[in-house]
């Protein structure tokens, strides 16, 4: 299994080579879009290959577990590897008409690919202290893209991004050295049983909330995101949507995977304080976008504001909440990313993404305003499409508990981004121009309307497959939060043993003297 699980990690790798060295070629876009396609093909062989035999595992440089270097897929980061190559596929078939030879000169295709290769990265890895090594790879490729272009407003905003990643970065390997003083292993199956071992279960605690911080900031979770909104709207809007769509995504994973394969001693204790994060990220995120007048900026707080529904989920640690949060994560990427490339098609053809210096989109480019529509009611949650099924569930799952106040909280925070989304369309597509001048789509060439306007169609068309056809999708997620709540099968797989105790698989290596 290693090829098939190494291949979502080296494809990306080996695309950013080519990339770099054709990048003074109009053949270095091309190489991203096939590189990217390549890996969209792989990572749907690696979910047919976990979907057949279950959880898959594989050790790099045949070094065993807990020793050894693990990639390993389960239900969850298969669908996860997935959205990633469709996401990435989008995107770079977007920046064929939103990227100018500048940027391309300047390497922007080859830290794209980085970027996706970090992601699958992290997605795979079975190691806590690899899960920081991609993180890394991520930040840095993030960084390159998101100052790209050297204007003042994304120096600004890529300081801000990187200062408080870097806080985030040391604090999560204070955490890994301690977690490994405490149980003598980092691989994440492996630690499943040895936390439970664990004597000083206080200090235990501690490290959990130093998780909850450092990935909380990778996540853009309330008191930290404010980065986010201080950079997602200064690069170009290819990068945009590849960071709203995956980047804090990686943080939400990682807190899933950990607090429920990892820090599950006391969940009465580390997921309440989850669940306070998640309703006040819910809450200032929303009101943030509220009172912002520029669509990259609603759309960035928005990110923070969804964000605190997939925490929710988490928090709940219910079976149907963490479906929830499945759900939820796979229908965000896809809705968060599209009305970014939205927003970027607005800008082309309106001049700006200013709400007040812009108009009359609906009525000069009425099939924008349908694509637009789209993502946005369904991230307001409108039936029947993917958002309403994520909110519903999750909704459902605070009420199944008693917990009205936070079910209450998560259906405010839908009526206020129903009113944003209201906001952006009525004052960027239904108002006029407040300059008269006739926004037009006819003003991009026929090659760019095509790289802009395909892959916005796609990821709309697949949000209305997910909201119009639910039940397999929930089916999955059902599988996947059942294997996230009885980890036995990943333990199993990485560890060869089912019943592998804490630290069991480390011991028996030494005593045999390997």
């Amino acid at each position: 299994m290693s090829w098939i699980l190494a291949s979502p990690i080296i494809i990306p790798f080996a695309t950013a080579v080519f990339a770099f060295l054709f990048r003074a070629s109009p053949l270095g876009r091309w190489l991203s879009v096939a590189g990217t396609a390549a890996l969209l093909l792989a990572s749907a062989i690696l979910m047919v290959e976990v979907l057949d035999q279950g959880v898959i595992a594989a050790q790099m440089g045949q070094w065993a577990a807990p020793f050894g270097i693990t990639l390993v897929a389960d239900l969850l980061s298969a669908l996860m590897v997935v959205i990633t190559g469709i996401t990435g596929l989008a995107v770079a078939v977007y920046a064929l008409g939103d990227i100018d030879t500048g940027k391309e000169r300047l390497g922007y295709h080859a830290l794209f690919q980085v970027l996706l290769a970090g992601v699958c990265g992290a997605f795979l890895t079975g190691d806590i202290f690899n899960l920081y090594v991609w993180f890394e790879v991520m930040l840095i490729s993030s960084f390159g893209l998101l100052v790209l272009g050297g204007k003042k407003e994304q120096l600004d905003g890529g300081i801000k991004y990187v200062t408080l990643n870097l806080i985030s970065t040391i604090l999560f390997l204070a955490g890994v050295g301690l977690l490994y003083g405490l149980t003598g292993t980092l691989n994440m199956a492996d630690l499943h049983g040895a936390v439970q071992q664990v004597e000083n279960q206080g200090l235990l605690l501690v490290i959990a909330v130093m998780f909850i911080v450092a990935f909380g900031v990778k996540a853009a979770l309330f008191p930290l995101f404010f980065w986010l909104p201080a950079s997602y709207h200064t690069p170009a809007f290819s990068v945009s949507a590849i960071f709203a769509g995956l980047l804090t995504k990686v943080g939400v994973y990682a807190l899933i995977r950990t607090f429920t394969l990892i820090f599950t001693t006391d969940v009465a204790y580390t997921h309440t304080i989850l669940l306070w994060i998640a309703g006040f990220t819910m809450v200032t995120g929303v009101l943030g976008a509220a009172a912002m007048n520029d669509m990259r900026r609603i759309l960035s707080f928005h990110i923070v504001s969804q964000i605190g529904y997939m925490i929710l989920g988490l928090a709940l640690y219910t079976p149907l909440a963490i479906v929830g949060a499945v759900f939820y994560l796979v229908h965000h990427i896809i809705v968060k990313a599209n009305l970014f490339l939205v927003a970027g098609v607005a800008e082309r053809i309106a001049g700006s993404t200013d709400l007040d210096r812009i108009g009359g989109l609906y009525r000069y480019a009425p099939f924008l305003g349908f694509l637009f529509l789209i993502p946005a009611f369904s991230l307001a949650g409108f039936p029947p499409l993917s958002g309403f099924w994520a909110k519903y569930v999750l909704v459902k799952a605070s009420l199944d508990i008693g917990n009205y106040l936070i079910a209450g909280v998560a259906l405010a925070v839908g009526l206020l981004t129903i009113y944003s989304m209201t906001k952006i369309w009525g004052y960027a597509f239904w108002k006029p121009h407040p300059t008269g001048v006739e926004p037009r789509l006819s003003r991009l060439s026929g090659h760019d309307r095509a790289a802009l306007l395909i892959p916005i169609a796609s990821l709309a068309a697949l949000t209305c497959v997910i909201g119009f056809f639910p039940e397999p999708f929930v089916q999955f997620a059902e599988r996947s939060a059942a294997q996230l709540l009885d980890p036995t099968a990943y333990v199993a797989a990485v560890l060869g043993e089912a019943d592998a105790g804490p630290g069991a698989a480390a011991l028996a290596m030494l005593e045999d003297g390997q």
